[in-house]
């Protein structure tokens, strides 16, 4: 029988369905909508962030944000990229406009505690989470994404359209800076309202109009290029890759640390680029760890002016410190290879596996989560600090 394409949710299966389920019929096969899958998004629960404290962000010059207006009459796009002025927002139109914020998640601990709902993959290929805010009649227009994206509703309702036909025309207008569909034949027609989720596979054809003024979260997932791959292992090996083809995990098992680069990974690695299948793990793993932490990077922590020592930062911390990952710090970790080894924005570290799982998964350590950890960690510990990647109590997140 063909799955469902929408269910609800409950308290014991989030996704309406098991994790193992989800995606071995959904992921990177069909689209899925969930009703109440968030249920801290709700009508009634706060937000983990407001539309003015937003619009405040996208005026930042760390930023990524966009500002799209949608001229009906003509049919035109107006686009403009952030960091936006001050007075970007006086004298818009009471409909028909969008805020768009990438990466939120680095910069507001709430957004980013979003992604515990999607703990069944691996931390490592999900990018960011984009914050869009929707006036009446707000969109972006008809496209499609080269990479799995879940779309939750915050505040206020949208209508979405997707087209999950067998062979979608996927070609472009020539008249608008976006990169907008020329024919769309939707197939499904959803009003989203808050905590409803809307999963979408790669190559979908979707289009998302705001009902009234509404936050969408949009988790996007990390699916680089072979060329892009390629490029960094060695750019002349590159050239002749297209860019639609991408890093793919369509059997995807449930991960049991969201945070580590197993196996598989490596396996979907050789098999996305077959001139490396001959590379030993050790040299492979190193060099995709790196790289994944490092791709897509939304900018780089500034290193501590003085280094601490080991001893130093144990003291701080048994006296109450603590530490928390820097906003822009992407951690993994990997057994594979001739020894373990901690993944931070390109750095690799070789950390015993229990120590980096444990490093990873927590974003604020003290001596509660650090009780009962061999002496060596505290090295590692101070290295990141040094490099940025974990703050100290009342340091600048620079």
């Amino acid at each position: 029988m063909t799955p469902a394409i929408e269910v609800t949710a409950t308290a014991d299966l989030p996704l309406g369905m098991s994790a193992a389920d989800f995606l071995r019929d959904y992921w990177q096969k069909r689209p899925l909508l969930v009703r109440g899958a968030i249920p801290e998004l709700a009508a009634d629960q706060p937000l983990p962030i407001e539309p003015d404290d937003l619009a405040g962000l996208a005026c930042e010059d760390f930023a990524l944000s966009r500002l799209i207006v949608h001229h009906a009459d003509s049919d035109s796009w107006q686009v403009q990229t952030g960091p936006l002025p001050e007075d970007a927002f006086d004298g818009l139109p009471e409909r028909d406009w969008t805020l768009l914020v990438q990466d939120v998640d680095r910069w507001d601990r709430d957004v980013a505690g979003l992604l515990r709902h999607f703990d069944f993959l691996p931390r490592w290929r999900i990018d960011d989470i984009m914050v869009s805010f929707a006036a009446p009649g707000g969109s972006v227009g008809a496209h499609v994404d080269q990479y799995d994206v879940f779309l939750i509703q915050g505040m206020g309702s949208r209508r979405w359209l997707i087209d999950d036909g067998e062979s979608p025309d996927l070609t472009l207008r020539d008249d608008v800076e976006l990169k907008l569909l020329r024919q769309f034949n939707p197939t499904h027609d959803w009003t989203l309202e808050p905590g409803d989720l809307l999963y979408l596979p790669p190559g979908v054809p979707h289009h998302g109009i705001a009902i009234e003024a509404g936050l969408t979260f949009s988790v996007g997932m990390r699916a680089p290029s072979q060329a892009e791959m390629l490029v960094d292992l060695a750019e002349h090996l590159a050239e002749a890759l297209a860019e639609s083809q991408r890093y793919a995990d369509p059997n995807l098992a449930p991960a049991n640390d969201p945070f580590e680069i197993d196996g598989s990974a490596i396996r979907r690695a050789r098999a996305a680029m077959p001139a490396i299948a001959r590379l030993p793990d050790a040299i492979l793993i190193r060099w995709l760890g790196g790289f994944l932490t490092r791709y897509r990077s939304a900018g780089e922590a500034a290193a501590s002016d003085a280094a601490i020592r080991p001893e130093q930062l144990k003291t701080t911390l048994q006296a109450g410190g603590r530490l928390s990952h820097h906003p822009l710090a992407r951690f993994a970790w990997s057994a594979l290879g001739d020894e373990p080894l901690l993944f931070v924005n390109g750095l690799a570290l070789p950390c015993a596996t229990m120590q980096a799982a444990l490093i990873c998964r927590h974003d604020q350590l003290g001596m509660d989560e650090l009780a009962g950890q061999p002496e060596s960690i505290w090295t590692t510990l101070a290295r990141l600090v040094d490099s940025g990647y974990l703050v100290p109590d009342g340091a600048d997140h620079e």
